[in-house]
């Protein structure tokens, strides 16, 4: 299978699951897993939020758990890292704007290396100019900005993925089974019974 080394782009109020659930899942087919925040220490915690969807205009959102980071942003290099992970919620809207989180992605896209993005992961990803001529899913309340980027979004609904290259994207934790299948099989991940 050959271990990976995994970069999770997080911050405060990360969506719950979209941080959660890669971050085990990864760590148990035996990747390294680094989960880090502009601003943060390894040990230090952001806080999380679920979003859920229950028949309104737009996802509800409830309080989460509270997330210990296990790496330090400031310390990280993008080039020891064979992949990265921008998991949605409302930290992305604000990461973004942190021209080092930008550096970092602009390395993931430069190299092709494998990079899972869902929900609003994509809006760190429109900041940092990688979705010229790409193609992604989203929640569809960010399509506009994947456009405006020079991308084309897909809707794939909120159970499937979709992939571009080294690009895997999904609109919404419903889809981390296909998503995270897809992130696997991008990474070359063999998972025996």
């Amino acid at each position: 299978m050959g271990a990976k080394k995994i970069l999770i782009l997080a911050g405060d109020f990360v969506e719950d699951y979209e941080v959660m659930v890669p971050f085990q899942a990864l760590l148990m087919v035996g990747h390294t897993v680094h989960a880090v925040c502009p601003d943060k220490k390894a040990g230090e915690r952001v806080r999380t939020a679920i979003h859920d969807f229950e028949g309104d205009q737009t996802y509800s959102e409830k309080p989460g758990h509270s997330f210990t980071l296990n790496a330090t942003f400031s310390d990280i290099k993008a080039e020891d890292y064979d992949a990265l992970v921008i998991p949605g919620g409302r930290a992305p809207e604000y990461i973004r704007l942190n021209p080092n989180v930008l550096k970092t992605v602009q390395h993931f896209v430069e190299k092709r290396k494998p990079i899972a993005a869902v929900c609003h992961g994509a809006q760190v990803l429109a900041a940092a100019g990688a979705l010229e001529g790409r193609s992604c899913s989203a929640y569809p309340a960010v399509a506009p900005d994947v456009n405006r980027a020079g991308g084309a979004w897909v809707d794939v609904g909120f159970e499937k993925a979709h992939v571009d290259g080294n690009l895997v994207t999904a609109a919404a934790w419903p889809a981390h089974p296909d998503w995270l299948a897809k992130f696997l099989g991008l990474l070359g991940t063999k998972i025996e019974p």
